[in-house]
């Protein structure tokens, strides 16, 4: 078990704090464990949420060590490319709802790692770029089509092209994240949002997510017909019944995330 990531659970919330200080930098390590972790917390019935965060106020993550791009061997760089790809995709395909509670800096793949996820708050000393072009890099962690995908091309190539670094009253006027909270708060108000979650059936969330990032395809109209594939199927599910039962009933539903 990686200590640069540290997980801990409470309730249906998983929480991922980075552990790599001063400036919890991603490492080949670090990048593999969080893939590992998606992917279990995604076997976990129990699971509903996960949040990722930082215990520093000057740094969520400054993304990657310059020194491991220092040589011209394109296999490694290849490999390097591959770490943040892997892991990252697979928190962009989590099937719960993944919250990103942004303290400081979110540089490179600091800030893609929080691309991926559903929700971005974060506090109010927060600052977001993506650098790689002044140092002759790109970004490679899902970055160019996430952040394009969510601001607008306008923006991404204002933050990619021209290396613009936005301050958090700015990110959240373009909608990178959606609120901003005072030093010190951010986690508190990621977990009062990941208590919302526990409120809706997991098993819901799962398709309802699938089908939002549908539309990134590109094709709404193809996406109609899914949509109403995967209504019919949440009858094949215990929480349909329950959901339904526990409203009509005016009780709290006991989700069983199956």
């Amino acid at each position: 078990m990686s200590e640069l990531l540290k997980l801990e659970k409470r309730g249906h919330t998983a929480i991922i704090t980075f552990n790599n200080p001063p400036a919890h930098t991603w490492t080949a390590e670090s990048l593999g464990y969080l893939q590992q972790l998606v992917n279990e917390l995604n076997e976990d019935k129990d699971n509903y949420a996960l949040i990722l965060t930082s215990d520093s106020e000057k740094f969520f993550s400054a993304g990657a060590d310059l020194n491991q791009f220092n040589h011209d061997d394109k296999g490694k760089s290849f490999e390097s490319a591959a770490a943040f790809g892997n892991a990252f995709e697979a928190l962009t395909s989590y099937q719960g709802v993944s919250i990103a509670a942004i303290t400081g800096y979110a540089m490179g793949g600091g800030l893609e790692v929080a691309l991926c996820c559903d929700i971005r708050i974060c506090e109010e000393q927060a600052q977001m770029a993506l650098p790689e072009a002044a140092v002759g890099l790109l970004p490679c962690g899902l970055g160019t089509q996430h952040l394009s995908w969510l601001v607008g091309e306008q923006w991404a190539k204002r933050m990619i092209l021209l290396g613009e670094r936005l301050k958090a009253s700015k990110a959240e006027q373009i909608g990178l994240v959606s609120e901003v909270v005072p030093t010190g708060t951010v986690l508190d108000k990621a977990l009062e949002l990941a208590a919302k979650v526990e409120g809706q059936s997991p098993t819901s969330v799962r398709l309802c997510k699938e089908l939002i990032m549908e539309a990134r395809g590109g094709d709404m109209n193809a996406a109609l017909p899914k949509e109403r594939e995967m209504f019919v199927k949440l009858w094949d599910t215990q929480d349909q019944k329950e959901g339904v039962s526990a409203f009509l009933e005016k009780r709290k539903p006991q989700w069983k995330n199956q």
